[in-house]
């Protein structure tokens, strides 16, 4: 009797063991069988680029095992932060020319940059046009309520530009740009700082990019064109940080942004999409990769 428990007790603790083992096993498999966490890419970002560059970066997030944080701020503020050592792997700007410095500094590698899209400045209104503006003569009327971008700031060097070339021809001239200087009431850190003041009512006009009259906004701001003589045109640039520990993946997002998909967002934000993208995309697969290349 003594025997024979002993024997059922041995033959439990061998079956106890081997379904342990096997347990064991199953989960050690399904741990090896796991993806790595996704990897992070940190992009900062030009402010006005925030609606595009969200929907891009859906489109990355789904065909990558990298995810996206953003950094969306000025200009300048973006280039003081990188200089003062915070971490970045890629840098997206409305202009190459404020990219220089960072380049020179070697914070960013100039055969990294890369335009995908350009823009041009627009003078952005509340949509029910409290002040009767129509043309872009009304910016020097008295008491008109004016908001720019500060100098520093793409789109507040771009204003002053606009100005500059509108005081040089005699249909204009230089009491034109005083009398609209003279209005200005805010100078903002970021672009949409600018939009937003306009939108709320808290100005009559705004000196904005064309894309800044995003999807969402346009129920709440419009804009009216700057004549063609007078305007600047902006080449959108994103390059990789010197930095980055993640380069690879930030090559991948430019590569996304020069594609039709991206191109089709960036034109549905109001940025000029590179040069025969919508040709392109009518292309056989194949082909359109060859006219990227």
């Amino acid at each position: 009797m003594n025997e024979r428990m002993t024997s059922m007790i041995l033959v439990a603790m061998l079956l106890a063991g081997t379904i342990l083992s096997v347990t064991m096993a199953m989960e050690a498999s399904d741990l090896g069988s796991q993806t790595a966490p996704n990897e992070e890419l940190v992009i900062f970002c030009g402010a006005g680029f925030t609606g595009a560059m969200s929907e891009i970066a859906e489109l990355y997030e789904n065909s990558s095992n990298s995810q996206v944080r953003f950094n969306f701020d000025g200009l300048p503020a973006l280039r003081v932060q990188i200089e003062e050592g915070a971490y970045a792997d890629l840098l997206i700007s409305p202009d190459q020319r404020y990219m220089d410095p960072l380049v020179d500094a070697g914070f960013i590698g100039e055969d990294t940059v890369e335009a995908f899209a350009s823009n041009k400045v627009a003078v952005v209104l509340p949509v029910d046009n409290p002040a009767n503006i129509t043309t872009i003569r009304n910016l020097a009327t008295p008491g008109t309520k004016i908001v720019m971008g500060i100098e520093e700031l793409p789109i507040g060097d771009y204003a002053l530009q606009v100005l500059d070339l509108m005081a040089k021809d005699p249909e204009y001239g230089p009491a034109f740009k005083e009398a609209v200087l003279a209005n200005v009431v805010s100078l903002e850190t970021r672009v949409t700082g600018i939009v937003s003041k306009v939108a709320m009512g808290e100005a009559d006009a705004g000196f904005a990019f064309m894309s800044d009259v995003t999807p969402q906004m346009r129920g709440k701001i419009r804009k009216i064109s700057i004549p063609e003589g007078y305007n600047i045109r902006g080449n959108c640039s994103a390059a990789v940080l010197s930095q980055s520990d993640n380069s690879e993946a930030a090559e991948a997002f430019i590569d996304l942004l020069i594609s039709n998909d991206a191109q089709a967002i960036l034109d549905e934000y109001g940025f000029i999409p590179l040069e025969g993208w919508e040709e392109n995309a009518a292309l056989p697969a194949g082909d359109r990769a060859a006219a990227i290349d």
